[in-house]
């Protein structure tokens, strides 16, 4: 099956790192997207805020540079998680970012 999502936006939230209890360093991040798309041979503007995680020690080089305000594109796959207040969201698991 296919999980595979880009998206371009801006980090609307300071990038906040932090370790498992197994040692693996994430960085989580708010990215903010604005566009306009097509629906129904019709403009639509198009608003959303997703969830953003990093994880592995690999992949810290990519959020070295990352501030609120920065322009990004991102990709990777989403996935449901819930917190320990018991509410569900959508997180993107970001494997490429790419600055614009």
């Amino acid at each position: 099956m296919t999980n595979r999502l880009e998206l371009s936006g801006v980090i609307a939230k300071d990038p906040k790192r932090s370790k498992s209890l197994a040692g693996i360093p994430h960085c989580h991040f708010v990215l903010e997207h604005r566009s306009y798309q097509q629906e129904a041979d019709l403009p639509r503007q198009v608003y959303c805020y997703i969830n953003v995680v990093v994880s592995g020690q690999g992949q810290q080089v990519l959020t070295q540079d990352l501030a609120v305000g920065s322009h990004i594109k991102v990709a990777g796959f989403v996935s449901y998680q819930t917190g320990r207040n018991g509410i569900g969201k959508l997180v993107l698991h970001a494997d490429h970012i790419e600055k614009i």
